[in-house]
């Protein structure tokens, strides 16, 4: 059995972990700064979205908004552009909203103390902690799931790690364990731990550099920890989009309502529907009666497979041939081709990849 983690041992566990952490650390972007501007962007792109994903946003995100005050200046609408195809927009949003709130009330400086982090659009308590360890050097620790699976399998605590009387007990001892004096080379060290070695399934235990104090290890229960999660249950849906084409190249998009505002993120779509039966047969009456549209030539462009959630969508694509647009209030009517300078979800993309190659297929 590995010694209690008290004393002696917690201070060879920290030294350990952080000797592992300077030098094995993948080199990541908002590594090589402290700048809190810098770190806030790239946390709240990490969240629920992969390292490699985000890379190229981080680094485009930062050309066209260098600063909070870039940032502040900025029309949303450039914002989500810029952001399109990364997902979760409310996170963009929220990144916007806080930027004024830093600019107008804090100098342009993002907060340095706990209270009024929290109270910026978008931050939470792991948010929170992350930046002002990183950028401040403040004795905030981070819990997230990763960091939550290393202390579960660190204690051997079996169950789900989210119950929230447990999640309470591993923000503390997260905070018991936390390095103070190098509080944001801990925090990235905890969390790089779960990321590249404790890893949900097949723990890479034997390339720990703390194994030797991991009490699941120890009793060969590393693999049931953490809990398995339970799931809902897919609910599968099929969509049918228009993409409608003029002869000038224009094509019609409008704002997502309230319906579709899940699946298409309150951002510029096609028109589409959800389709029970016959995806052209909702496409055509959709036509009829929404834009007076009838008779229309309807080519079917191909199908994709779009999730969001648990939801799992399958979009039929349609390009619609008219003389002249419809009008429509609040609509944007702009080339086809440059659609993506217009801030779209990732299933706006996949119907208008179908459509593109349907008008322009291979030779």
């Amino acid at each position: 059995m590995p010694p209690k983690l008290s004393g002696a041992a917690v201070a060879a566990f920290r030294r350990k972990l952080l000797q592992w952490y300077r030098s094995s650390k993948r080199d990541l972007p908002w590594r090589r700064t402290h700048d809190p501007y810098c770190i806030w962007l790239a946390e709240i792109m990490l969240q629920q979205t992969r390292v490699t994903t985000v890379i190229p946003y981080y680094e485009r995100f930062l050309d066209r908004f260098p600063s909070v005050e870039a940032l502040a200046r900025a029309p949303l609408e450039d914002v989500l552009q810029i952001w399109s195809g990364l997902g979760y927009y409310s996170r963009a949003r929220n990144l916007h909203r806080a930027a004024r709130q830093i600019v107008g009330r804090h100098a342009s400086q993002f907060p340095d103390s706990t209270e009024a982090a929290l109270a910026l659009p978008g931050i939470g308590r792991y948010t929170a902690a992350a930046i002002l360890s990183i950028a401040y050097g403040k004795p905030r620790a981070v819990l997230d799931g990763n960091v939550a699976r290393v202390l579960a399998r660190l204690d051997a605590i079996c169950g789900d790690i989210r119950a929230p009387g447990r999640w309470r007990a591993f923000e503390a001892r997260a905070q018991d364990l936390l390095e103070k004096s190098t509080p944001g080379d801990w925090n990235q060290a905890t969390m790089e731990l779960g990321a590249t070695v404790c890893l949900p399934k097949a723990p890479r235990c034997e390339i720990c550099p703390v194994s030797q104090w991991c009490h699941a290890r120890a009793i060969g229960i590393e693999d049931q920890i953490p809990a398995a999660r339970t799931r809902p249950s897919a609910i599968r849906l099929k969509l049918a989009a228009a993409v409608l084409l003029d002869p000038r190249g224009r094509t019609l998009v409008l704002r997502s309502g309230a319906k579709e505002a899940s699946l298409f993120s309150r951002l510029w779509q096609f028109p589409a529907l959800e389709a029970n039966g016959s995806p052209r047969r909702a496409v055509a009456s959709h036509l009829q009666t929404k834009f007076g549209l009838r008779d229309a030539a309807i080519e079917y462009a191909g199908e994709s497979r779009h999730t969001v959630t648990h939801r799992r969508i399958r979009l039929a694509s349609f390009l619609v041939r008219v003389s002249r647009l419809p009008r429509v209030r609040g609509a944007k009517t702009p080339k086809f081709a440059d659609l993506r300078r217009l801030p779209i979800s990732n299933a706006t993309r996949k119907i208008s990849d179908q459509v593109a190659r349907l008008i322009s297929p291979r030779r």
